[in-house]
């Protein structure tokens, strides 16, 4: 019997990359000046958009998930670390 794969939970991941604060927001600029305030919802001041990416990951523990998660993104480049903040939460834990 492998152990490691019995020792292992299935975590739900949840991955979160958007413009850094000090950047403009080009996307959420249009969905602003082009539909919220042109349908008029002028009491909407700001809209930034953000990419979000959902996993599902066996691990030991939840911190070790998070840390997975994190590497993965890292190292595969699915963020540019010089304009992009990442943030990767674990949101649940689930029976394997």
């Amino acid at each position: 019997m492998n152990r490691t794969s019995n020792d292992k939970k299935k975590y739900s991941v949840l991955v979160s990359i958007a413009n850094k604060k000090y950047l403009p927001d080009p996307e959420g600029e249009t969905i602003l000046k082009d539909l919220i305030l042109k349908g008029g919802y002028d009491e909407v001041e700001a809209v930034r958009c953000k990419k979000t990416i959902n996993m599902l990951v066996r691990s030991r523990t939840e911190e070790q998930a998070r840390k997975l998660v994190l590497r993965i993104c890292t190292e595969l480049r699915l963020f540019n670390p010089v304009v992009s903040k990442c943030v990767v939460t674990v949101t649940s834990s689930l029976k394997s």
